[in-house]
């Protein structure tokens, strides 16, 4: 299940924590919960040796004994309280620092240079990035160390039960023979173990497969969920709620036929587990009772052997105890591997540019340059072939023809869009905005999403409510500081508007549209623009749009087509 690949490639993920900023506070939080790990199996060993003196006061009818022993079991019982309290709280800390580490890792690398939006262009295992963030990296985080925490917890009683059990059961000899076997139930023991992680494995090989399809499953399910919320203004006005339905309940299918696949996986381990488990404590009795019997062993003596036997199988038996918890952290590890690979690969492409990539570079002289710039889609095909322009700063220039090439030049502004070649020269050191068609406004206060993506603190009240009242959304300064999901509440008219607000706030020096107004009627349009005008005179325009009334607003035109590109230039008209 864990091989040597698997677990180089987990140590390359998340083996830098132990290195990491806070690396002496995590080496000694690790240390620490070895060394509660050790107390606990040392307490295992003193209760094994308690529990042979307390059977043999029994056998002996010892008042003071018996007494005595429980005077001893109290005294184990706080100390095990405490080691085991003190030990739970180390872990889970550790658990969590982990897990926030990794967390902030692929955040950092997803959103980040555009990752998170270029990766849905790649190929890969990376879909539901955000379950995979979210939950995955949470099992696997927690299944690890826990794993980690048992594992050596079972190779620690190991080692020191052989020891218990070899000189505790001393020599048993072979009927009719004369050959003697010293610690027999060591071998024993080894061969219960054996035997039973051999069927263990077998059986649960499946659970492997079945978990992770359903994980899969399960996480396509949620999305298709909450896609049918944020798109639910939508599929209202257009009815759809039946066809959403069926496609919620398909996926669900699903779910369901791989839940039923992994229940009969668990159903073998399960059943194993069952027969397996039951056996451990009457088998060593049943072995030992012939040397009690002959009064070799004292009642003392058997017990403690029947115990520590338990002891040894469960350690040996680690690996088929922890087959679920084992294929879970794997499922999730891989999950969390494949989103991480995969945006490293999409950097190493990016850097080594085996393909033609389209190159952003800085303009000297405050200009925006197209230079031989061809645009193609991932897959390759082509969209655009070398267009060449130069809008001078303060320009105001329309852009139209062909939405998909339109809306890829706009990506390829924002660096959005590597792919096809030649070089964009953009303004050097000048600030340029993005007013897509449908703005972003994250959900919280309306402040907060105006000013996005800076801190609301970042611009006055005076100038927040001066923004909304020319864009024409003054009635919306009575609720800068309520909290609601902006995005479902607001039309999109409305929510046009209130990227022209962020236009306002920002001031860049260089202003980019992709019909950022096209839910707005004419007349609205004319009052945007001439508003834009005479609020940010100095800021040049550039505007991505299909309705005709805006070549009048502009002072020329670019239009663009697949596979051909021309300009014409055009009057500007009168500002008003």
């Amino acid at each position: 299940m864990m091989s040597t690949e698997f677990l180089r490639r987990i140590l390359r993920l998340a083996g830098p924590w132990w290195n990491s900023e806070r690396k002496w506070q995590v080496r000694g939080m690790t240390l620490l919960l070895l060394l509660l790990t050790v107390a606990q199996v040392g307490i295992t060993v003193w209760g094994n040796y308690w529990n042979r003196e307390l059977f043999d006061a029994l056998e002996q009818r010892s008042v003071p004994g018996v007494l005595l022993q429980v005077g001893v079991f109290a005294l184990i019982l706080l100390v095990s309280i405490g080691v085991t309290a003190v030990h739970l709280l180390v872990k889970r800390r550790l658990q969590l620092g982990w897990r926030t580490w990794l967390t902030d890792r692929l955040i950092g690398r997803w959103m980040e240079d555009g990752r998170h939006y270029r990766l849905q262009f790649s190929a890969g295992q990376h879909d539901n990035p955000d379950q995979r963030i979210a939950e995955d990296i949470r099992i696997a985080t927690e299944s690890a160390i826990a794993l980690g925490h048992t594992l050596v917890f079972s190779l620690l009683s190991l080692g020191l039960f052989i020891d218990i059990l070899w000189n505790v059961s001393g020599t048993m000899r072979v009927p009719g023979t004369s050959l003697q076997v010293p610690g027999y139930m060591v071998p024993l023991a080894f061969l219960y173990a054996g035997l039973g992680t051999l069927f263990g494995w077998a059986l649960g090989r499946p659970l492997v497969r079945t978990s992770n399809a359903l994980q899969s499953a399960e996480a396509d399910f949620r999305f298709g969920l909450s896609r049918m919320r944020e798109d639910s203004e939508a599929i209202a006005l257009l009815h759809g709620e039946p066809r959403e339905r069926g496609k919620a309940m398909r996926r669900f299918e699903r779910v369901m036929h791989d839940w039923d696949r992994q229940s009969l996986a668990y159903l073998g381990i399960a059943s194993f587990s069952t027969a397996y488990g039951g056996l451990l404590p009457v088998f060593p009795m049943l072995v030992a009772a012939p040397q009690y019997i002959l009064g070799v062993m004292s009642l003392g003596a058997l017990m403690q052997a029947a115990q520590a036997f338990q002891r040894l199988t469960s350690s040996l038996s680690w690996p088929v105890d922890n087959i679920g918890g084992i294929a879970m952290c794997r499922t999730s590890a891989e999950r969390v591997l494949s989103l991480y690979e995969d945006m490293q690969r999409l950097d190493a492409a990016r850097q080594a540019q085996a393909e033609p990539r389209i190159s952003l570079q800085a303009a000297a002289d405050g200009q925006l340059v197209f230079e031989e710039l061809c645009i193609a889609e991932p897959s390759g095909t082509l969209l655009l072939e070398n267009f060449s322009s130069t809008i001078a700063a303060g320009e105001r220039v329309l852009v139209r023809g062909d939405p998909t090439v339109t809306a890829s030049l706009f990506k390829v502004l924002a660096g959005m869009w590597p792919w096809g070649s030649g070089r964009v020269l953009l303004p050097r050191g000048e600030t340029i905005l993005f007013l897509p068609q449908q703005p972003f406004l994250p959900e919280g206060t309306l402040r907060a999403a105006l000013c996005y993506p800076q801190a609301p603190e970042a611009f006055s009240d005076a100038a927040v409510r001066a923004a909304l009242e020319c864009a024409g959304s003054g009635w919306l300064a009575p609720r800068l500081d309520t909290i609601d999901n902006w995005d479902q509440v607001l039309p999109l008219r409305a929510r046009q508007r209130l990227g022209i607000v962020r236009a306002l706030l920002q001031r860049p020096r260089w202003l980019c549209m992709e019909e950022a107004t096209d839910a707005l009627d004419p007349a609205g349009e004319r009052l945007i623009f001439a508003m834009l005008r005479r609020e940010l005179p100095g800021t040049t325009l550039l505007t991505i749009g299909v309705h005709p009334e805006l070549e009048a607003l502009h002072e020329r035109q670019i239009t663009l087509n697949r596979i051909a590109a021309s300009t014409r230039p055009q009057d500007a008209p009168a500002a008003h």
